[in-house]
């Protein structure tokens, strides 16, 4: 995960709760698991749950947070860099607009604007064939 940009600690405590049966621990759970301080393991679930890859959650009386993996991770974490590509996409070709389409840099702009415009469509159709391929090996 940190080869590809995530933050060490964070890439340390998501790998903590994807290889835990439950996939959900306490903060207390994590710091004793991987020998961290209570102050890594807050920093590394505050990013964690900004990026969504992690929720809170309470167990029924306790007062003790659990940090818990959210269902298809991997689905919701596509999904919303598609919505990133989006902003990013409209972004460049306002920025096209702005300096001009015919100029060197509004055709870096626009091109740049077209490639996540596939990305885009290319990801649409994947996950479309992610649900299709769960529902026919009946994966939970």
């Amino acid at each position: 995960m940190t080869e590809a940009g995530m933050q060490r600690m964070a890439s340390r405590v998501f790998a903590a709760l994807l290889a835990d049966d439950d996939g959900s621990m306490t903060s207390a759970e994590l710091s004793e698991q991987l020998q961290i301080s209570p102050a890594a393991v807050s920093g590394a679930i505050n990013y964690l749950t900004q990026v969504s890859m992690v929720g809170r959650e309470r167990d029924p009386g306790s007062r003790r947070d659990r940090y818990r993996l959210h269902n298809e991770i991997w689905y919701a974490t596509f999904a919303s860099r598609d919505r990133v590509l989006t902003r990013w996409e409209h972004t460049l070709r306002e920025g096209a607009r702005t300096l001009g389409q015919d100029t060197p840099a509004g055709a870096r702009l626009t091109e740049t604007a077209e490639f996540f415009e596939f990305l885009q469509t290319e990801l649409v159709d994947l996950m479309d064939r992610w649900r299709d391929y769960r529902k026919k090996f009946d994966l939970p």
